[in-house]
This record gives structure tokens, C-alpha cells and sequence, in this order.
């Protein structure tokens, strides 16, 4: 009797979480999943039954065609800005300048403190494109701003800043530790051996950080689609003309603002599925190098 109850013992500490788990995330995406196949406004009484017509307009409707190639602009400026940067930078401090690190980890870490809310309104007013500080500055010089929210192009970019100005500390500091836990006595060696840093770089540094690398290439974009919708609902609320919106915030609109139920469902589920590759990236990259070394 005492090795049954020491049996059962660890599903009763493991049963809130699992009932957690079960009514705010496994109900609610079989839910999602069931409302992708119909048509309903979120009030009528009854749903209409229309198949796989939700999914196909996800990739056939025209504004859904333009919210999916934003999302693709919106993932290329993530990388470029919460990844490639902040990675460049990291082998920078780590191995040209290697001094005041815990003061550059705290100085990059300071804006992921603050609120998106709070960065939307910072970067809204510095880039008034009428009275802004730096409307002002290119006026001096016989510049004129362009007013970047009546541009889809712009109005991302401008949203992709904001979201690196809250991201890039944290992935700053992800990158750094994995480069520091890097074996010293590698490096050490290819400085006896006079091996040139840019070499131990590429063909040492970079392939032993592989695994942190692709977490948080992982995570930036994951993350990164999730933060831009903080910007997008204060500053541009998808437009002009959806030519800021994402497939998070399509979502978003076409749930709660459109009520179309059964679209923003469909599109739902198509970005669970989405961020279901990048986790199966991720522990096939990540998890898995790491038992190779267990």
C-alpha cells in the first residue's frame, strides 16, 4: 500500500497544473479547431458548417494574402534586428573588447524593463513626422520626415524598432552567456596556436553555439510576432489598410472586431501549427544536440 501511494503521489502534485493546462490551453485550441469550420458571427444563435472554406480563404483572400506577406517582412526585420545585431554585438564584447560586460548586459537590458505600451508612445513621439524631435532635427537640415503611417512598408519598420528596443537586451544576454560557456582552454589554444579571431569565430565559436543560436532565432520569432501586437493595436491598429498587420493581430481583428469567428479560428490555427514547426526546430536542434553530450 505505501509503494501505491508513493506511485500516485507525483500525478496528484502534477494534477493543478494539469488542470490548468486543460482549461485554458488544450479546451480552448480544440474549441478554436472546432469553430475553423464554420461561419459564425460570435452572437447567432446557430453556426453554419462550411468545411475547409475558412482555411482556403486564409490563403486566397487577398487582405489575408497581404497580412501573410507582412508576417514574412515582420520575421525578416526580427531576425535582422533581435538576432543578426545583437549576436554581431555579442562577439564583439566577447572577444575584441571583453571588458564592462556586466555593464553592457545592464545598459542593453534597461528598455526590457519597460512597457511596449510605454515604448509605442516613446518611439510614436519621437517620430512625429509634424513636431517630433527628430522631424525637427531633419527639418534643420532641409529634410522632411515622411509620414511613415500612411506606409505599410514604414509603419512596420517603425514597429519592428519598438519591439527591438524592448527585445534586443534580453537575446543580448542569452547570446553572451552561450558564448561564454564556450570551453576556455579551446580558445586559449587557438590563441597559442595564433589562430586569427575571425576564423575562430567562424569555424570554432558559431558551430559550438549552434544550440543557444537556434533558440533564440526560435524565440525572436515566436516572441517577436506575438510582441509586435502591442504596437500594432496602439499605434497603427493593422492599418493603412492592413498594410501593418500580422497574422496574430488578423486574428485578433477578425475575432473581436469583425466577428468572423471561423476565419480568425482558421487563421488561429494555422499559426498554432506555424509555431508547432519552430518547437519541433527547436528540440530537434536544441534539445537533441544537448543529450548528445549527456
Amino acid at each position: 500500500m505505501h509503494n501505491k501511494n508513493k506511485r500516485i503521489l507525483p500525478f496528484l502534485y502534477l494534477l493543478p497544473t494539469a488542470i490548468l493546462l486543460l482549461v485554458f490551453m488544450i479546451i480552448p485550441i480544440i474549441y478554436t479547431f472546432y469553430l475553423s469550420f464554420f461561419d459564425w458571427n460570435l452572437i447567432a444563435p446557430t453556426k453554419e458548417f462550411v468545411g475547409f472554406k475558412n482555411y482556403i480563404d486564409v490563403f486566397i483572400d487577398p487582405i489575408n494574402q497581404k497580412v501573410i506577406l507582412n508576417t514574412i517582412i515582420y520575421i525578416v526585420f526580427l531576425i535582422i534586428l533581435n538576432f543578426l545585431i545583437p549576436y554581431f554585438i555579442s562577439l564583439i564584447v566577447k572577444f575584441f573588447i571583453n571588458k564592462m560586460q556586466k555593464t553592457y548586459k545592464i545598459l542593453f537590458f534597461i528598455p526590457s524593463l519597460f512597457s511596449l505600451v510605454v515604448g509605442a508612445m516613446i518611439f510614436t513621439w519621437m517620430l512625429n513626422p509634424v513636431s517630433g524631435p527628430i522631424a525637427f532635427i531633419l527639418k534643420n537640415i532641409g529634410i522632411s520626415m515622411p509620414n511613415w503611417s500612411n506606409s505599410g512598408i514604414l509603419a512596420i519598420t517603425v514597429i519592428c524598432f519598438i519591439t527591438n528596443w524592448k527585445v534586443f537586451g534580453y537575446n543580448f544576454i542569452l547570446l553572451l552567456t552561450g558564448l561564454g560557456s564556450i570551453p576556455q582552454n579551446i580558445i586559449d589554444a587557438a590563441k597559442i596556436d595564433r589562430i586569427p579571431k575571425w576564423r575562430l569565430i567562424f569555424n570554432v565559436v558559431l558551430p559550438m553555439n549552434r544550440g543557444i543560436s537556434v533558440y533564440v532565432l526560435i524565440l525572436t520569432i515566436v516572441q517577436g510576432l506575438q510582441y509586435v501586437f502591442t504596437p500594432i493595436n496602439v499605434i497603427t491598429t493593422g492599418g493603412p489598410y492592413y498594410g501593418s498587420s500580422n497574422m496574430i493581430y488578423q486574428t485578433y481583428l477578425n475575432a473581436f472586431v469583425l466577428y468572423k469567428t471561423g476565419t480568425s479560428s482558421a487563421l488561429a490555427i494555422v499559426t498554432f501549427i506555424i509555431f508547432l514547426i519552430l518547437l519541433f526546430i527547436e528540440i530537434r536542434f536544441v534539445e537533441g544536440r544537448s543529450d548528445k553530450y549527456v
